[in-house]
């Protein structure tokens, strides 16, 4: 946005921890001229771990009276932890392909409301790729695209669609993505190692930053996870580089994927040095799915 010589007030927060919702609030109730034309928030932040509270932020705008517009990055969450556009009243939201719909990188999928696409109407800033006008102008002119789209990510995310909201169901995939979450978060706990999210509320359910000790290189586990044992962690980025290792549970992914990943995440450990015993965290996990009902009703 500041490429587009916009205005940013960036809210800056510790590292794993949540938006800062109480500063927030301050300052929208200070812009009693309604400056502030939009409020950006990141549901779930991929690199720590942390799902902010996109009701709280509505509920703060709605108390405010405040007219801005909700823009939300929903990529890591859209399809795998609650999103209610409608009822958080959320003006522009996006997500990527490659996260929770389980296809390739490719598409970037928008959703905006009326109120969002009555905004860009008398909005001057450019539009470098993506313009909502030109795709009303083509759809409601009986074409969907103004240009040729890729066919075949399309088919793909009709597909994806379709796991998701017939053959599991989207509260299904939902609670599947939370059981999956905390079966990790307790292996993490048997290893002795802690999260990057500073407070359980800010947890997120599609990926794990798990903290090192400060003697151990979280890159190493990373490499020796891939190299010896084809398993694919997140590094820690920027701040925590080095320092953060991380294990995503988001997609098309079971009990069973997980439980491989969580002992190929012991062995890396073993590895470094760390003192794991090992199938501390996977037997953790059981315990914690063997409580736990899957729902998926194709297959009951």
């Amino acid at each position: 946005m500041q490429r587009f010589n916009f205005d940013v007030d960036v809210i800056d927060c510790e590292w794993g921890a949540g938006a800062d919702l109480e500063l927030l609030k301050q300052k929208l109730q200070a812009d009693r001229s309604h400056s502030v034309k939009a409020v950006c928030v990141v549901h779930n932040e991929t690199s720590t771990g942390v799902t902010n509270d996109i009701g709280a932020v509505r509920r703060i705008l709605d108390a405010a009276h405040h007219p801005a517009l909700l823009l939300v990055d929903g990529v890591s969450s859209i399809g795998a932890i609650d999103f209610r556009m409608d009822d958080w009243k959320v003006d522009v939201a996006l997500t990527g392909s490659q996260k929770a719909l389980s296809l390739p990188t490719g598409l970037g999928i928008v959703c905006a409301s009326p109120k969002a696409l009555e905004a860009a109407k008398h909005s001057k800033s450019t539009r470098v790729f993506f313009d909502w006008g030109d795709y009303l102008k083509f759809y409601k002119a009986g074409s969907y695209w103004p240009y040729t789209p890729s066919s075949q990510m399309l088919y793909g995310l009709r597909a994806s669609l379709d796991m998701i909201l017939n053959e599991e169901g989207l509260d299904n995939v939902i609670a599947r993505h939370c059981r999956l979450a905390e079966a990790t978060r307790q292996a993490v706990r048997a290893w002795g190692l802690t999260l990057c999210t500073k407070k359980p509320e800010w947890k997120s359910d599609t990926v794990t930053a798990v903290v090192v000790p400060s003697w151990i290189d979280s890159n190493e586990i990373v490499k020796i996870a891939y190299k010896k044992y084809n398993l694919s962690l997140g590094v820690g980025l920027n701040k925590i580089a080095g320092k953060v290792f991380r294990i995503g549970h988001l997609g098309n992914v079971n009990e069973l994927q997980l439980l491989g990943a969580l002992a190929g995440v012991e062995l890396a450990l073993m590895e470094v040095g760390y003192p794991v015993t090992l199938g501390s965290g996977v037997a953790a996990a059981q315990a914690h799915l063997a409580k736990q009902t899957p729902l998926i009703k194709s297959r009951m």
